[in-house]
């Protein structure tokens, strides 16, 4: 008889991940030697592996766990919903949670956000919006507009589509030749700007500008969307300056570009809002979004589309070639309407904007470290850049980026009790976005965390 995994001894089920499970975005190099962790439980704001250690959840899982873990409430409407209709796809048809969701969702959008269509991922979500974009111009009777201009750095998805969109090279080479027709323009990183580096208003500006250019450049008949994200995730949770979104916006509606905002991460409550572009006062033409919708509880995304982008599919007798099959799942979608009763019964969004400052304030008390040379973000989303040297912002070498970030830091963190990410795709950061539910007391033990281990690395340098 197999051994369950309630069963499996927690060496054996070390053993089986080691030797069986391929996991997402890890190098499987020496893993002979060091067994990876095995977490077996959440509660509120922290993990336990299977020794029983705990460790406070800096990253809400993958940026999505907005109520904090083990809430009853979501397994329970799951499980109602899995006892009445646990699967049914929307290829013609609807069902109840997923048109009660729509309906939620519409109202909480900005502006004329008003159709939903329903994925599995953020990913998807993304894919979703380009493919959408590319079929919508040609029934608007521009078919030459499908290229899509997104940010340097910037994630938006591993599907060849989502993944062509992405800005970070070393994302996208093992895969390439990818889809064509992309363009990539600076971010907001004013912390390494070269232009108007003592002005922040117009070095946002300046790097608003550049997507007219780039849709200049490359034809504004052949440009159909821009797609950014309220706050840049890769390179350390870039902000946009003042200003940054509403010229955006005019360089769009100038060119007949649609602008896409990729809240996979920034909605429902990551910044304070239900969307970031309402923290940021600009008007989308589609929003894509994932990961916070269900709190990480279901698989499910949601892209939020406008009215004009609906109106060329009901007045041709042509439907929008795109679909899947978990698409809006009756389950997932039950788990998002639970979890939005608890973001609003609780005020979580306004919890948020309350305790952001605090949580500000307390990460920048590492500034008398000399190796931390910035803390910037929003809302629940912040980074701490590493530098060299403080005074000059000189950066890591490769070689001490990998010594000092990846096999070090990294590890002591998590050793430490901290779950959270490193990463130096761009600048060395290191990233917290914790469960929405968190306070002073989280934020403290973080502080207290990173300072013991910062210390330590600042000694490798």
């Amino acid at each position: 008889m197999t051994a369950t995994a309630e069963s499996r001894p927690v060496a054996d089920a070390s053993r089986v991940l080691r030797d069986h499970l391929w996991m997402h975005f890890t190098n499987h190099n020496g893993r002979d030697e060091t067994e990876a962790p095995v977490i077996v439980r959440g509660e509120g704001a922290y993990l336990f592996d299977a020794s029983g250690k705990r460790y406070l959840d800096g990253l809400a899982g993958l940026f999505a766990v907005q109520v904090g873990h083990g809430r009853a409430e979501l397994a329970q409407a799951a499980a109602k919903q899995m006892m009445e209709l646990s699967y049914f796809p929307l290829w013609g048809y609807g069902h109840p949670p997923a048109i009660e969701l729509a309906d939620r969702l519409a109202a909480s959008a900005p502006g004329d956000l008003n159709r939903v269509f329903f994925t599995v991922s953020g990913g998807e979500s993304v894919e979703t919006a380009w493919k959408l974009a590319r079929q919508y111009f040609k029934l608007a009777g521009e078919p030459t507009k499908h290229k899509v201009i997104s940010r340097s750095m910037a994630y938006h998805g591993t599907s060849l589509g989502a993944l062509s969109i992405t800005g970070i090279p070393s994302a996208k080479a093992p895969f390439e030749p990818l889809v064509p027709s992309t363009q990539r323009v600076p971010n907001t990183n004013f912390y390494r700007a070269t232009e108007h580096t003592d002005d922040y208003d117009a070095y946002g500006l300046w790097a608003a500008d550049r997507i007219e250019e780039a849709i200049l450049f490359e034809g504004p008949e052949t440009v159909a969307a821009v797609f950014l994200e309220p706050v840049q995730n890769t390179g350390g949770c870039f902000v946009p300056p003042p200003g940054y979104f509403q010229r955006v916006r005019e360089i769009c509606d100038r060119h007949n570009v649609l602008l896409v905002s990729d809240e996979v991460i920034c909605a429902f409550g990551r910044l304070g809002y239900a969307f970031g572009a309402q923290r940021f006062g600009y008007q989308p033409d589609i929003i894509t979004t994932a990961k916070g919708l269900t709190s990480g509880y279901a698989p499910l995304g949601a892209v939020l589309i406008s009215d004009k982008l609906m109106e060329p599919f009901q007045r041709q007798d042509v439907p929008f070639m795109h679909g899947s099959t978990y698409g809006g799942n009756p389950v997932g979608c039950a788990v998002a309407l639970a979890n939005l009763d608890i973001m609003e019964n609780e005020d979580l969004y306004g919890h948020v904007r309350a305790n952001e400052d605090l949580f500000r304030a307390t990460l920048e008390k590492l500034a008398d470290l000399p190796i931390v040379g910035e803390v910037r973000g929003a809302g629940y989303f912040w980074a701490v850049e590493l530098v060299k040297d403080k005074s000059t912002r000189e950066r890591f070498t490769p070689e001490e980026s990998t010594r000092v970030l990846r096999d070090h830091i990294s590890k002591e963190l998590f050793a430490n009790g901290l779950h959270c990410r490193t990463d130096d795709r761009a600048e060395p950061v290191i990233q917290f976005a914790p469960p929405l539910i968190c306070d002073h007391t989280q934020f403290t033990e973080i502080e207290q965390i990173l300072r013991t281990v910062l210390t330590g690395a600042t000694k490798l340098l």
